[in-house]
């Protein structure tokens, strides 16, 4: 049996490029201008709501759908403009999408092996062999998908995809069959084979966890667009605008205002800024507070009910509900252990300060 081919021998992975990018169906524009940047080897992510164009995006990728306006490429290769249309069958795109589409009357080892058929019998032998090994299914190529369990057939998918080492893997939902703490858990792994093979990838989901589980990369959808694009620490702590804050992660919005130029006045006291205000006094504002901005303190001159608690092993995530009747988030390590409907003293400690005007609410 032939080695399976070292790294150093692998094809290139292929960088993605989107430049002002526009597609129309049924004569309704739902992909408005998208622009953005995937290097080769890197794993990108779209997130957003349902209908929002995530997964037009992909099929345009995949020649699916053909682009009103603006270009696609792949490397040096030209995938599609408002003039050129490549082929999907030569694009080198590999594609796993939400139904895995795995043959039930192939065994696991020749649905892997089922895009290697051109290829030598001894090294499909060693890729399988290879990919078996990597999805941690090494006794399992005579076994058929419907004997293996659902997190173990999404393993399988992504093994076909890319046994021919694919320019470009696109992925669309693939763990929405999955409850949960699964989803997690296999965009981890998933992302740990992408690596290991080099692979550029892009995943399409609206679950956030496994956005920040899996991708180098992600970009915010809403409406068509992608609002921003950014590592998950940037989207989290520094959205660029109210639908990435209430889209990324858990939170409020804390209304306040602007006292002074270097300091705000909400809820939860006075705010000072190391930086300018960025609005002028008595502006109406609204300031973004995470659970982990909201510290418990007994000694703070700030309190509020205790209306929700969420056990998360390490930590309870409390829903605070503060005089005014506006309710913050508090993650507090899981020993500090408080009821609902207790009294609690909270405090603001803010490491980024995020900040709208509270009059641009549409």
């Amino acid at each position: 049996m032939s080695q399976p081919q070292p790294l150093s021998e692998r094809p290139s992975a292929a960088p993605l490029a989107f430049d002002q990018v526009r597609v129309h169906l049924g004569g309704n524009e739902i992909v408005r201008n998208v622009s953005f940047e995937l290097e080769a080897g890197q794993i990108g992510c779209l997130l957003g709501p349902s209908g929002c164009g995530k997964t037009t995006i992909l099929r345009a990728i995949a020649g699916l759908e053909t682009v009103s306006s603006g270009r696609i490429s792949l490397g040096d290769t030209l995938l599609c403009d408002e003039r050129h249309h490549l082929k999907t069958e030569q694009r080198g795109i590999g594609m796993v999408f939400q139904d895995l589409a795995l043959f039930p009357h192939l065994n696991i080892a020749d649905n892997i092996a089922f895009g290697l058929k051109r290829q030598a019998r001894s090294h499909r032998q060693a890729r399988v062999a290879q990919l078996l090994r990597m999805i941690d299914l090494a006794s399992a190529g005579k076994r058929f998908p419907h004997e293996l369990s659902g997190g173990q057939q999404q393993r399988v998918a992504l093994a076909r995809a890319i046994a021919n080492r694919p320019a470009l893997l696109l992925m669309d939902e693939p763990f929405s069959g999955q409850d949960a703490e699964r989803r997690e858990a296999l965009a981890r792994d998933v992302r740990e084979l992408l690596k290991l093979e080099g692979t550029t990838a892009l995943v399409v989901t609206h679950d956030q966890l496994e956005a920040f589980a899996i991708a180098d990369s992600i970009g915010v959808m809403n409406a068509g667009e992608i609002v921003q694009w950014d590592v998950a620490y940037t989207l989290y702590h520094e959205p660029a605008d109210r639908f990435v804050a209430n889209f990324v992660g858990e939170g409020v919005l804390l209304c306040g205002s602007v006292m002074t130029d270097t300091e705000l006045m909400t809820e939860l006291g006075e705010i000072p800024m190391n930086q300018a205000a960025p609005y002028p006094e008595a502006t109406p504002i609204e300031l973004l507070v995470r659970p982990d901005d909201v510290v418990l303190d007994e000694n703070s001159d700030y309190r509020g009910e205790i209306v929700e608690r969420k056990f998360r092993g390490s930590e309870h995530l409390y829903t605070v509900r503060l005089p005014g009747s506006t309710r913050v988030l508090c993650a507090a390590p899981s020993h500090l252990d408080r009821q609902v409907g207790e009294q609690i003293g909270v405090r603001l400690a803010l490491d980024h300060l995020v900040v709208f005007k509270r009059d641009a609410i549409s």
